[in-house]
Parts: C-alpha cells; structure tokens; sequence
C-alpha cells in the first residue's frame, strides 16, 4: 500500500475514471437488497445526503474513520456509517455537506480536508436517502471528538484491513422493522459492517486493489 501522499494521487487520478460501481457494491448487499436494486427506480422525492471516506495516516498506516451511531431513533441507529449526513441549502453543493457533517459529527475541520473525488451514489430504500460517498485526505492526525448526541464512537480502519479477505464474513442481521436476514458484511474491529457501508467499502477495495497492483 502506498504512504499518503502517493495514495491521495493515485486516487485522485483513479476516481476521474468509469468507477466498479453497481457491480462492486453488490458483492457486499444480501439477497433482497440484490433483487430491490434491480428492481428500484430512485423516487424523484428522495432525499440526499453525503458521507465523507477521511483518509489520514497514523503510525505509518492509512486509515479511515467509521462512525457506530447512537442506537435511539431511525432506522439506521445503532449502525456502523461513514460521517455524513443530509443535505441542507446553505451547503450549496453535496460535497459541503460531507465535509460540514464531519466537522459537526466528529470534529474534523472542513478546511483541513482535501477532496479527491467520489465513489458512486447509493439510493438507500429503508430512508429514501441518495446518498453522495465523497473520498479526502487529511495531512496529520485527527483529534476525534464524537458528537454525544448522534455518535457513540470513532471507529479507525486500517486500508491493509479494509483489504484483508480474511475480514469477509457472513452474519444473521435482525432490521428496525423485525425483518432476519442473512447478509456480507466485514467483521472490523471487533464490529460487523454490513448494509450500506460495506457497500460502498466494497468499491473502496476495488479501486484500492486496481491503484495498488
């Protein structure tokens, strides 16, 4: 894996590119999100949101930030996210509200991010959410401070974990409204990453994989 610097370029230069995609963020979906995807029609009503792929280098790793949620209300609570959020007029574009909802959720400065590009949209049924994965860099390292009201605690990923095959698992999920199913998921960490975020790691690691060959 590359230091930092030679990734962010090497990013910057891939994410300009025709990305994986559908077909890279499928690997990590289970059997009724597969068949919903090819069914969906993203609705004209729904809502959009970003979330922001933080890369930043600590003891001589690239690592990004996870978030585990607070487990009150929402049909995401309790999950495991990147930081990110809705989108709000005074953003003006998609990729401000990455950086702002950041700042906001885990005190990272929106001027200390570096953007590079962007992975590709995922429509969220569940909360009718289009959500925008914007990827950055960060020079040093951050002073997580999670916001109590919505984040429970910072969860740091190593790339050469993200890329570790032997992190791939499956695992019975219980959902919001009852439903049991079965899904991929990444066991990081000491936690399973499943659903939307393992979606969108999933395409991370591809195009991790392709700038590292």
């Amino acid at each position: 894996m590359y230091a930092l610097h030679e990734l962010a370029s090497a990013l910057k230069y891939r994410l300009a590119l025709p990305l994986p995609g559908r077909e890279a963020q499928l690997k990590m979906a289970h059997a009724e999100r597969k068949i919903n995807l090819s069914r969906y029609t993203i609705p004209a009503d729904s809502r959009q949101g970003a979330v922001l792929v933080l890369l930043y280098e600590e003891q001589y790793q690239v690592k990004l930030p996870l978030i585990l949620r607070e487990s009150g209300g929402g049909v995401h609570a309790g999950q495991i996210s990147f930081p990110g959020g809705k989108f709000e007029t005074d953003d003006g574009e998609l990729s401000r509200t990455a950086l702002r909802e950041t700042e906001e959720e885990i005190n990272v400065p929106a001027g200390d991010v570096q953007l590079l590009g962007k992975l590709t949209d995922l429509y969220i049924p569940p909360s009718n959410f289009l959500v925008h994965p914007y990827v950055g860099f960060m020079n040093g390292i951050p002073d997580f401070i999670p916001r109590p009201q919505e984040v429970v605690e910072v969860i740091p990923l190593a790339l050469d974990e993200l890329l570790d095959d032997d992190l791939l698992g499956e695992k019975e999920i219980t959902l919001s409204n009852g439903l049991q199913l079965i899904t991929p998921c990444f066991n990081l960490n000491g936690h399973t990453v499943w659903g939307a975020t393992a979606m969108m790691l999933s395409e991370l690691k591809k195009i991790l994989q392709e700038v590292s060959a």
